[in-house]
């Protein structure tokens, strides 16, 4: 069907567009892979069904950033330059980290299998796989957290965003969103009180199709700060010069 995801990564078409999925927005995914193709491939298609997907490269890169940022889920290569994913996995969990692991590799004997799952992985798939069964298992570990209430929306100070209806108000009064402005709020709200820099939206909210000199975070920015601001309210988007931007958490903080 036209516009839907190849079911194998094996052709690696462009993706054009998934079908929507119910993937919490505020749900944070790590693709450890060193193959740019297969990352970009699962990035796009988990974006599209919803999740904030960061991507390293290596295995020293993915420990660095499983240990400082809060994800939901690290999908995880074994076959990595730096440090092997078998590694970085044990290394994740004697440090006492409980977060999700499904290990997608081409090394697909049992022995294989049973190792990662010894040594503290969720989940094993092995190459080639489909993206539906991919997305499946991540549902399904996400299924796991049973204490964990998905947000029918995001706050910060006065303005929320409902996530069930892409609507977003402040102070109670609707504001009038285009697609792309809702997507980079929702990116700026999920990562409120952090720095997020350029680069990180042209990922998050754009993908890798634009060139690294373009002004369009610039534009929307803009845009969406016109939208979201109130004149006898607090500033919540603030630029942070040299570094990228942040929603402020704080209300007592103006520009």
């Amino acid at each position: 069907m036209a516009g839907s995801l190849p079911t194998s990564v094996s052709s690696w078409p462009l993706i054009t567009r998934a079908t929507p999925m119910s993937g919490n927005p505020s749900t944070r995914i790590l693709i450890v892979e060193d193959e740019e193709p297969i990352a970009g491939f699962i990035r796009q298609g988990l974006m599209e069904a919803g999740f904030v997907v960061d991507i390293a490269g290596d295995g020293l890169r993915g420990f660095e950033l499983a240990k400082s940022e809060p994800y939901n889920i690290l999908i995880l290569d074994i076959m990595l330059p730096g440090i092997d994913g078998l590694e970085l996995l044990r290394r994740l969990r004697s440090t006492g980290m409980n977060t999700h692991v499904l290990i997608l590799s081409a090394k697909g004997s049992v022995s294989d299998r049973v190792t990662g799952l010894q040594l503290g992985a969720d989940d094993y798939l092995t190459k080639p796989f489909a993206f539906a069964e991919l997305l499946a298992r991540i549902q399904s570990l996400l299924r796991r957290d049973r204490g964990a209430q998905e947000p029918l929306s995001l706050v910060v100070s006065d303005l929320i965003l409902d996530l069930l209806n892409r609507k977003a108000f402040r102070g109670g009064e609707e504001i009038d969103l285009q697609p792309q402005e809702y997507s980079l709020l929702k990116y700026l709200m999920v990562n409120r009180g952090r720095v997020v820099t350029r680069t990180q939206i042209l990922q998050h909210v754009w993908g890798y199709n634009f060139h690294p000199s373009t002004n369009l975070v610039e534009v929307h920015v803009c845009r969406l700060r016109e939208k979201i601001e109130r004149s006898d309210k607090p500033k919540l988007l603030r630029t942070i010069r040299g570094a990228g931007y942040m929603l402020n958490d704080d209300v007592q903080i103006s520009e």
